[in-house]
């Protein structure tokens, strides 16, 4: 029996040592493939939990800083609460800043400083955010020098939408949206976010059909309800724009 029972004890002792990550490293490894599956909102914090515990563990916080960055902002885009979302948002920006001084000449930092700099500004609205228009720029002209393929040519996607979403006195311009918008869907023909932002630009433009063929490929992709590629989510997106008077 006490043989039984040692052996008992040390195949659970062996289960928990290779069921649970130790390292950060495998902490972060494990955070990474909730990030890539994730669904709901109990994922993605089991995720910024993870990342956060690493923090404590790494000497060099880079890669953790920068991942606790892009964590707030998909945990930021499906909060409800306005409120909340500007402190969680305001939190991304804080990791991202620290992720930036950490290693200035790597693209992730810049990335999601700019993005959640940029759903900061969504949550206060436009004309209260200008301050901000600077400071997005210059991360995502930054990840243009260092990665412009970055995230699926995800800074010119940041700026196509920037100078869409500015009035004309601000510096907004529509076919530099285009311009970049087009770019980025060189380096990400598949990403439905930058296909959505494209025929809300084409519509701006007056070219309808152009916008009609985005959304309609956009509504013809595979469905895929992760959050990291939200397809499902811009898929009705595209369904209302498509049936929306702008086609009338």
């Amino acid at each position: 029996m006490k043989k039984r029972g040692i052996l008992t004890f040390l195949a659970v002792f062996c289960f928990v040592s290779f069921s649970f990550p130790q390292t950060a490293e495998e902490l972060i490894a494990k955070a990474d493939q909730l990030c890539n599956e994730m669904m709901d909102m109990a994922t993605a914090k089991e995720a910024e939990a993870l990342y956060l515990k690493s923090l404590g563990m790494l000497e060099n916080k880079y890669d953790a800083t920068w991942r606790m960055s892009r964590i707030l902002y998909y945990i930021g885009e499906h909060t409800e609460k306005k409120k909340e979302k500007k402190g969680i948002f305001a939190r991304g920006v804080y990791y991202a800043e620290k992720a930036v001084d950490l290693e200035p000449e790597k693209p992730d930092g810049h990335y999601w400083l700019g993005v959640n700099h940029g759903k900061v500004g969504e949550t206060r609205g436009v004309l209260k955010s200008l301050s901000l228009v600077k400071p997005i720029k210059n991360a995502m002209n930054k990840v243009i020098e260092l990665e412009r393929s970055y995230e699926d040519g995800g800074p010119d996607r940041v700026l196509g939408r920037v100078f869409f979403k500015l009035p004309g006195f601000a510096g907004g311009n529509k076919k530099k949206s285009l311009e970049h918008l087009l770019k980025s869907k060189e380096f990400g023909p598949e990403d439905a976010v930058t296909r959505i932002y494209l025929a809300e630009t084409y519509l701006a433009l007056k070219e309808k059909d152009k916008a009609r063929e985005e959304l309609e490929y956009v509504m013809n992709m595979e469905s895929d309800n992760r959050w990291f590629y939200a397809i499902d989510e811009n898929k009705e997106v595209a369904r209302e724009l498509l049936n929306s008077k702008k086609f009338k």
